[in-house]
């Protein structure tokens, strides 16, 4: 697992382990950026399916209200299989358009 930080996001990129096993360091590492939008970008991984997306439910859910945004980065799933509480976007760029938009949401109230 390799983190970066730009700004007020964590980048998570997973290059080995299995989608579980992220999910799992993600949850023990959780305090460190609790406060931050994070992007998990998969793109590196092999091919994954709805079953392993929906491991990031929970994380997704309770980072969505603490009021930060939670972005999966892939172009290996179809994404209209997707649950709709799991954000996932094919590219990194797209990860913080949907960040921006989810601020400006947040700002107005949404």
């Amino acid at each position: 697992m390799i983190l970066d930080q730009n700004g007020n996001t964590f980048i998570i990129t997973q290059e080995k382990a299995t989608v579980i096993e992220l999910v799992k360091k993600i949850q023990a590492l959780y305090p460190k950026f609790k406060n931050n939008n994070i992007i998990v970008a998969l793109n590196t991984l092999g091919s994954f399916s709805k079953s392993d997306i929906v491991e990031f439910l929970e994380l997704s859910k309770t980072h969505k209200a603490a009021k930060q945004s939670f972005v999966i980065v892939t172009n290996k799933i179809d994404l209209d299989s997707v649950p709709e509480e799991i954000a996932v976007v094919p590219t990194i760029e797209e990860a913080y358009d949907f960040i921006e938009m989810e601020d400006m949401e947040r700002d107005l109230g949404f």
